[in-house]
């Protein structure tokens, strides 16, 4: 018998997550992950490196609340919000028995966790405008437990309607969880339904520092949600999930200064935004380009597959979506540095020649 066969079913027939990183290239101009373009400076301050770390560390989860406006009973940090969306799963999903849902084109690790722990995912395609078929999962619902629902949504970029999101809560009430995973909302923080938490005991947000925070490789992520949820939370993560030099840096970028510093970079990537879809509207070989709410966009691209090879080639690293649902032609662009939209608005206009 070989090794993989000694292995569970369900994890010889997973696809993983292809992450950036493991797609890899050779690029210099990284625009596939969503990440802030460039480094922030942080000094590590916490030398007791001998000793493990509080499961909770105080700093961050106080920070966080004040941050997010709820109480630090309603927070739990943990290793980016992949692992978030992990422990949910763990805690409210009987393997081989409950399902999750969501609605693609979304983000993949929705799936890749469910299957990891042997729980059953159904999809309900989103309608063309991206948002959320409400028949569609009313029709879906028996037997699942939890919703994630991508506010922005990654990859298409736009906010889901609130009053759909309502409808949903409403719709799952007492018998799933709804998972607002809001790892974006940073860019428009007036879509947040962190407010709604009074009222649906059963809503959680997802939330993360990799984004405009611009600290992707601390691996930090916080799960906003309702005391009794958390407290189910804490028996299934591990002992010690956040490194003391991860809790260090985390509790300083939630600093008021630090918090300040984040609005600032959000600022930036709004112009460069305005910038690149504006000159992105007037190439040939670009067919559409679509409104965000983040910091990415998504093009419909004229033989997209070719072009973002060409880019690849040329060191541009970009990411392909032509193989999510109902985004055929499409590759998503984050939004870098002035320099690096002009690499990708140059090559592009040489595509289009």
């Amino acid at each position: 018998m070989s090794i993989e066969d000694l292995a569970r079913k369900n994890v010889r027939e997973l696809t993983p997550y292809q992450s950036a990183r493991r797609l890899g290239g050779k690029g210099d101009v990284w625009l596939n992950a969503n990440e802030y373009p460039t480094a922030v400076p942080f000094d590590l301050t916490q030398q007791s490196l001998n000793r493990y770390p509080e499961c909770q560390p105080k700093a961050v989860i106080e920070n966080y609340a004040q941050y997010a406006g709820v109480k630090p009973e309603q927070v739990l940090v943990s290793r980016g919000a992949d692992e978030g969306i992990e422990l949910l799963i763990r805690a409210f999903c009987e393997p081989g028995q409950d399902a999750v849902l969501f609605c693609p084109p979304t983000y993949g690790m929705y799936s890749v966790s469910a299957e990891t722990i042997g729980v059953a995912w159904r999809t309900v395609p989103a309608l063309e405008d991206w948002q959320l078929d409400l028949q569609g999962i009313a029709d879906q619902l028996d037997g699942v437990k939890i919703v994630y629902v991508c506010s922005p949504n990654n990859p298409t970029g736009q906010i889901i309607n609130p009053q759909d999101i309502r409808t949903l809560l409403e719709m799952t009430r007492g018998n799933a969880i709804v998972v607002a995973d809001e790892a974006y909302i940073e860019f428009c923080p007036q879509a947040s339904l962190v407010s709604w938490l009074a009222e649906y005991p059963h809503l959680v947000v997802l939330r993360t520092l990799s984004k405009a925070f611009a600290l992707a490789g601390l691996r930090c992520g916080f799960t906003l949600a309702n005391e009794d949820v958390i407290a189910l939370l804490m028996k299934v993560i591990a002992p010690y999930p956040l490194s003391t030099p991860v809790a260090d840096i985390a509790a300083q970028a939630l600093s008021p200064l630090g918090i300040v510093a984040m609005r600032e970079r959000v600022a930036k990537i709004l112009v460069e935004r305005q910038y690149l879809v504006a000159a992105l509207r007037d190439i040939p070989c670009v067919e559409a380009v679509c409104d965000s709410e983040t910091n990415y966009i998504l093009a419909r691209i004229a033989t997209s597959s070719a072009v973002f090879k060409s880019l690849w080639d040329q060191g541009i690293i970009l990411r392909d979506q032509n193989k999510q649902p109902s985004l055929s032609g499409c590759l998503r662009i984050t939004i870098g540095t002035r320099e690096e939209s002009q690499r990708v608005i140059d090559a592009l206009r040489a595509e289009s020649v």
